[in-house]
């Protein structure tokens, strides 16, 4: 199931940059991706030419979009926003996989089994990716007489 989900958060990164991340609960970052897709999307695109083409409702306004793309997308405009949707991409699948970019090395807790973040004792779940927990066995004390 992890890989199910990091192969989907690959795939929904690659179509709208943030949308993995939102699919594996990474809030700042699925904002922080978008912003700067939609912000270089702004800056770099032919707003004015693509909404002359008018509303997508055919297979023709699909293509009347991709031939305004092609002619009107310089190459820079075409590298940056595939570098930011493949960046957003490989990031949401190793964040999916439950690689944070921190690591976990410096937890001082428990961490949980699924997600790697470091969870309260007391619950019964894991409070970042709600992963139902194992209650910890009481460690049984042994006389040795």
């Amino acid at each position: 199931m992890t890989w199910f989900r990091a192969l989907l958060a690959a795939g929904l990164s690659v179509i709208m940059p943030g949308a993995g991340h939102v699919l594996v609960r990474d809030w700042l970052r699925a904002a922080l991706f978008a912003g700067l897709f939609l912000s270089v999307s702004a800056v770099f695109l032919p707003i004015d030419q693509l909404s002359a083409v008018g509303p997508i409702t055919s297979v023709s306004d699909v293509n009347a979009y991709a031939d305004v793309m092609a002619e009107e997308t310089d190459v820079i405009a075409q590298f940056f926003l595939s570098f930011i949707a493949l960046f957003a991409a490989i990031d949401a699948t190793f964040r999916a996989l439950g690689h944070s970019p921190g690591g976990t090395d410096g937890a001082e807790g428990p961490t949980c089994p699924e997600c790697g973040k470091e969870i309260d004792e007391d619950l019964q779940f894991c409070h970042w990716c709600t992963t139902r927990l194992e209650p910890a066995e009481p460690e049984s004390e042994t006389n040795d007489v």
